[in-house]
């Protein structure tokens, strides 16, 4: 497919649209494998430029009238709502999700949330402390001390964004730090930056100030190492695979810049043996669909007891066994591609490597080729496994299942938390108050209990390696917030 080359993305750096000093890569329709679009490639010193940008840009920022920063979040809503069609229709085609994952979970989300952060920007952010009787001493005479605490923002917030939705997770870090005062230097994901262009776009046209919001792609390290490293950053987000984010920890020390970590996962959903299989397999069954797994909440990690352990595998084997995989445009797709090539090779790397510790393959396993292009990897359930295997304790963001049969419910909650991600995990339970019992005692930021549904003002984080701080709702305000404590006499 030939590429026409005068649409060549630009960078979004102090308000300019700005040629990259490095070219453009080609950005891959994981779905054809034909070319979406060219994609910029900062520079090391064109990052930093973005960041000395929204370094300067966040003095008048900082102090713009909430209602001002509320307005122009709400009119960039509009123009991502008016643009709705074609947004999808380019996030789709960057990342292989299907009609309806494009249209209602990422650009629907994306716009949602900017319309949520336009009224957070109008949030209390003082909170009155208890008055405190100091009796005469060193620090002076008695009184009543009176106190606020204050939130202010950050500074300059580097957003580190992921491939699987391009509009919902860059607009769950963006919307919420800007609401809040900060600047931001957004480096998306280098498979499918150019929605966050189009992102980038609706803010400019919505009347963000020059410098308040900056984009700068690349496919290569360097430009996420100069988007973190930067003298001028405060303060990096970042949503991704644990072990880029321990590296982005690091050097986050070094100047003790905050940090914003969404990392892997391996949720554990505990099914006991008076669950209804239904729920369960409806829920479960959204690894292999929803985004074709590559979602850090994903069920991946089914343990059973095993009075239900047969009959659920049966069912989970129909489901799987009804899901369409091909064209995510086509209408009744259920399962669209993986992001790319080397993600399938990965992902059926590690169906092999199950095969080999002993796992059974009870469906997929093989490659679908629905079209003969795409990259595409069948929804696959492993059985027989065991809380050893590299499979079942290691993330493997596609549509592998695996299966660990467990005998009482004390075994199954050791189970759970032995592992070294803690994001959601899920229990399934006829019984509520067995079901919260479980739920209270599994080490994991968010537990659904029969659902896989979230609630959108709970907070959103993880424990142990599934990440730093938490997100979403007001508590994403808080997250790109500082406290701040003012004192006085009574």
């Amino acid at each position: 497919m030939s590429v026409d080359r005068s649409h060549e993305q630009r960078l979004f750096i102090g308000g300019e649209w700005t040629e990259p000093a490095d070219g453009h890569y080609e950005v891959i329709n994981p779905a054809t494998e034909d070319v979406v679009g060219l994609a910029p490639e900062a520079s090391r010193a064109q990052v930093y430029e973005a960041a000395a940008a929204a370094r300067e840009a966040f003095a008048t920022w900082s102090r713009t009238r909430p209602e001002e920063r509320a307005a122009i979040l709400d009119r960039a809503a509009g123009l991502m709502q008016r643009d709705f069609a074609a947004n999808a229709a380019l996030a789709q085609a960057e990342s292989g999700a299907t009609t309806g994952t494009a249209r209602g979970m990422q650009v629907a989300v994306g716009a949602a949330r900017f319309r949520r952060y336009a009224k957070g920007a109008l949030e209390p952010v003082e909170e009155a402390v208890p008055p405190q009787i100091n009796e005469a001493g060193p620090m002076g005479r008695a009184g009543i001390f009176g106190a606020l605490a204050v939130r202010q923002p950050v500074g300059v917030v580097t957003c580190i964004t992921s491939y699987n939705n391009p509009w919902a997770n860059p607009a769950g870090k963006i919307a919420p730090a800007l609401a809040m005062g900060n600047t931001v230097v957004v480096k998306p994901a280098p498979q499918d930056p150019l929605s966050v262009y189009r992102m980038a776009e609706a803010l400019a046209e919505a009347g963000v100030p020059a410098g308040v919001v900056n984009v700068v792609s690349g496919s290569r390290a360097e430009v996420g190492e100069a988007a973190v490293d930067s003298p001028d950053v405060d303060m990096v987000s970042f949503t991704g695979s644990t072990s880029v984010g321990q590296r982005i920890a690091e050097v986050c020390g070094r100047s003790m810049k905050r940090q914003l970590m969404e990392l892997g996962g391996k949720g554990a959903a505990v099914v006991l043996d008076d669950a209804d299989l239904d729920s369960a397999v409806a829920g479960i069954g959204t690894t292999f669909s929803f985004y074709s797994g590559q979602i850090c909440t994903a069920p991946t990690r089914v343990l059973v007891q095993r009075g239900a352990h047969d009959a659920l595998i049966e069912k989970l084997t129909g489901y799987a066994g009804y899901l369409t995989v091909g064209d995510p445009t086509a209408k009744g797709t259920v399962v669209g591609p993986v992001i790319s090539a080397a993600h399938r090779d990965r992902i059926e790397s590690y169906v092999e490597l199950g095969r080999k510790e002993g796992a059974r393959i009870v469906t997929g396993g093989e490659r679908p080729a629905p079209t003969g292009r795409g990259f595409y990897v069948a929804p696959t359930l492993l059985a027989d496994c065991t809380p050893d295997m590299r499979v079942v304790r290691e993330e493997i963001f596609g549509p592998v299942v695996v299966v660990v049969p467990f005998d009482d419910e004390e075994e199954g909650i050791a189970l759970a938390n032995d592992s070294d991600y803690g994001l959601i995990d899920y229990v399934w339970s006829g019984d509520v108050a067995r079901a919260f019992r479980v739920a209270r005692r599994l080490r994991a930021g968010g537990v659904g209990v029969n659902t896989i549904g979230r609630n959108m003002e709970a907070p959103f984080g993880g424990f142990k390696r599934s990440g730093v701080g938490r997100d979403v709702g007001s508590y994403a305000l808080h997250a790109y917030s500082e406290l701040q404590a003012i004192v006085w006499p009574g």
